[in-house]
């Protein structure tokens, strides 16, 4: 099939992949402009953009799919189809009808469960059991569209955002294959979404912070969804911001919230029980193991965090 591929950041990547290796053409890439980045601030292609210049296909990096220009320019594309992971524009119906099948999106959650920006994130921090990949024919509405193919994944107990992203990444690239072959003899079932839509939107640095004040479950749920980005955090005794990058549950903890419990980073929550930090980084620092970050940073047994998180965001 000929083919535009639509996506921007790594967990993209292994979709674009997948394709290429199917022997579709891939007449064209979109993905978002170059950022800032680094200490330097020097533009930075996307992970998709990079990959797919490294793999010798035309990039475009519009600013925006909605500038006149940039319509025109895809509806000559004579396409097939339109494959989209996680690219970050909204496409304008005039897009979305430009191929001849449709545009179809790689979605990471349930639908239409966590619709949205942040799917991922939210089903670890509201602690969901399990999550999924699916692939949609994409509509106007955001992430309302039918659903193609599913596939079921357990969440972890010790699953992050990263290593639930890399899961759902490699095992949704699988997906292209089977439904572009349905979608070209026109043998494909497109399931209409059921029940009460959630919505997955974009994290907030506020909303990052740690309440220690929650149940221990929610804030090891919570520490765990945002690694490692943004992080969670938390303020020491002397107001340094310290992100949370990895947690387990812990013993029971009876002090009041935001205790620090032992001297391995066991801090109490707000229902008595209590979470442990495995991974922790200071501001300006690199992410550091606990018996690594208390050599330069002291939280002796004792200190109380500030449990309500009520100090900047």
């Amino acid at each position: 099939m000929r083919l535009a591929f639509m996506g921007t950041p790594e967990f993209a990547v292994p979709s674009l992949a997948e394709l290429i290796a199917s022997g579709h053409e891939i007449v064209a890439v979109y993905s978002q402009p170059p950022r800032p980045k680094g200490r330097g601030q020097k533009l930075t292609p996307s992970p998709v953009q990079a990959f797919a210049e490294a793999m010798g296909l035309p990039v475009f990096t519009p600013e925006s799919m909605k500038a006149e220009e940039a319509i025109a320019t895809f509806q000559s594309l004579d396409l097939d189809a339109a494959c989209v992971v996680a690219y970050g524009q909204i496409l304008k119906p005039a897009v979305l009808d430009a191929p001849r099948l449709g545009c179809f999106n790689l979605h990471g959650s349930l639908l239409p469960r966590w619709r949205g920006a942040a799917p991922i994130q939210r089903a670890i921090m509201a602690g969901d059991a399990q999550t999924g990949v699916q692939i949609m024919r994409m509509s106007e509405g955001l992430d309302e569209g039918a659903i193609l193919l599913s596939e079921v994944l357990p969440i972890r107990p010790d699953d992050t955002a990263a290593s639930l992203s890399e899961r759902m990444a490699t095992i949704g690239a699988t997906l292209w294959t089977r439904a572009l072959a349905a979608i070209e003899r026109g043998g494909v079932t497109e399931t209409e979404q059921v029940g009460e839509p959630t919505y997955a939107k974009k994290i907030t640095p506020a909303e990052a912070r740690i309440n220690w004040a929650r149940p221990a479950a929610e804030i090891d749920a919570h520490i765990r969804g945002l690694a490692p980005f943004p992080g969670a955090w938390f303020e020491g005794p002397d107001g340094t911001r310290i992100k949370a990058l990895m947690s387990a549950m812990g013993p029971a903890g009876p002090e009041a919230p935001g205790t620090v419990l032992d001297d391995d980073l066991l801090i109490g929550c707000g229902d008595g029980g209590a979470v442990r930090l495995l991974r922790v980084q200071r501001e300006g620092k690199a992410a550091q193991a606990p018996d690594e970050f208390l050599r330069g940073y002291a939280l002796p047994l004792g200190t109380v965090l500030d449990p309500a998180g009520a100090g900047r965001t």
